[in-house]
């Protein structure tokens, strides 16, 4: 039987934060950390210690991604609590422990104005299994895999770092099936909210199998209201995202592209039978396109895609899979480029050899969203960790700071005024 514990184990080993940072928020980096308003940019990174067990995360930061050392060793701030995920908004710093089912601490950051992190606030919030940023807030949702059936929407105000409103959504009712609808993620659009969900039977031994693996569900959500407006349903692939893993972009358009991996299970054994691929809802609709198809698994020769990181111009940096190591929580160790717009792939060079890396990130990584850049974090197997940056327009990686002594947890961005 699959046991939600260990997954988050051993996801929070592969990087479980999230991209903190939005289109809307993030300023233009200019020479020497400068933005464009005349403030300097730091980026904060988490790392877990390497061959330590039992321990927490250390946050540590660094003026630069592309370059130099930063180490665990006698540095950083050391999280309260094992087992953390973070994301930014309104250039604030969010750390939140995961409480394996009891409420956790959610701690936020800034920047003072000699560069370094400062708290500015501790408080307690249910334990979560989706967070993403919407409006003003930080929007987190309990989904329960049993028993109860009702999924709890949180929205925690970023400014004031406190709960502000919730909501309850019945998830059997949702699924409409027999089974439970289980949200993989949730994507602000417009002033409103598209979850992802897969459908699972939430039954023992086989909580996480679907009698349904061919078939992908997105909810619409007022805000903030959070209730279910409409259901979009589309049969051409498998369901939208994964356990703990973003699939939905969106572009400067305002086009939402869904990501794929064909992983769904039914008494442990992959059912899906489409393949792993990319979709697309129009802006300003909540039907899928269906003169848009890019089948993925068919461009890359058998590969299936894992997890994705939008960068802007419709480039997309997706990790990989192939057939062999194909499974519901596998983090591909290749990576490739797709442009949605032109449905072009191409593998990155540059990037460490498969049978070279340990670990990648799943959803630690941060990009500026200038078409061009995204900066991802991988641990070796001689237990080095780097931060590589991405080109997406070449299909080139180069390696940049390294992270002495621990595996890279989360990559995030922060302004500051300095001191003059």
């Amino acid at each position: 039987m699959f046991n939600k514990n260990t997954y988050i184990l051993t996801a929070l080993a592969v990087g479980l934060s999230v991209v903190a940072c939005t289109k809307e928020e993030t300023l233009t980096p200019g020479t020497d950390g400068q933005t464009g308003d005349g403030s300097k940019e730091r980026f904060v990174i988490a790392a877990l210690p390497i061959g330590s067990t039992g321990v927490a995360d250390y946050l540590l930061t660094a003026d630069t991604l592309s370059k130099g050392t930063v180490s665990t060793k006698g540095s950083g701030i050391e999280q309260d609590g094992t087992y953390r995920y973070y994301i930014t908004h309104k250039n604030r710093f969010f750390s939140l422990l995961y409480g394996q089912g009891n409420p956790g601490a959610v701690t936020t950051y800034t920047l003072n104005a000699a560069g370094k992190l400062e708290k500015v606030s501790d408080f307690q919030a249910e334990t979560v299994q989706v967070f993403t940023t919407v409006q003003d807030d930080i929007l987190t949702v309990k989904v329960p895999r049993s028993g109860n059936e009702s999924a709890s929407f949180y929205r925690i105000n970023a400014d004031q770092s406190k709960v502000v409103g919730e909501a309850q959504v019945n998830i059997v009712k949702l699924a409409g099936n027999g089974e439970r609808a289980h949200f993989t993620w949730a994507t602000q659009v417009g002033d409103k909210v598209f979850a992802p969900y897969m459908s699972i039977k939430g039954v023992s031994p086989d909580v996480f199998g679907t009698s349904y693996p061919d078939s992908a569900w997105v909810a619409v959500l007022s805000y903030p209201g959070l209730q279910v407006e409409k259901v979009i349903k589309d049969n051409r692939t498998s369901f939208i995202g994964r356990y703990f893993i973003d699939g939905l972009a969106v572009d400067e358009q305002k086009d939402i592209y869904a990501f794929s991996s064909a992983v769904a299970t039914n008494s442990g054994k992959a059912t899906s039978t489409k393949p792993s691929a990319i979709t697309r809802i129009k802006a300003g609709t909540t039907e899928f396109d269906k003169s848009y198809y890019f089948d993925v698994e068919k461009a890359s020769g058998g590969y299936n895609l894992t997890t994705q990181l939008y960068v802007g111009n419709g480039n997309v940096i997706l990790t990989m899979t192939s057939a062999s190591e194909k499974g519901a929580y596998a983090v591909g160790k290749r990576l490739a480029i797709v442009n949605v717009y032109n449905q072009t792939f191409k593998w990155v060079d540059g990037w460490p050899a498969a049978t070279e890396i340990n670990t990648v990130a799943a959803r630690s990584n941060y990009t500026p969203l200038d078409g061009k850049n995204g900066y991802l974090g991988v641990t070796l197997t001689d237990g080095t960790s780097y931060i590589y940056q991405v080109d997406a327009t070449t299909a080139k990686a180069t390696r940049g700071l390294k992270i002495d002594g621990g595996s890279i947890q989360g990559i995030n961005r922060l302004t500051y005024k300095a001191t003059q």
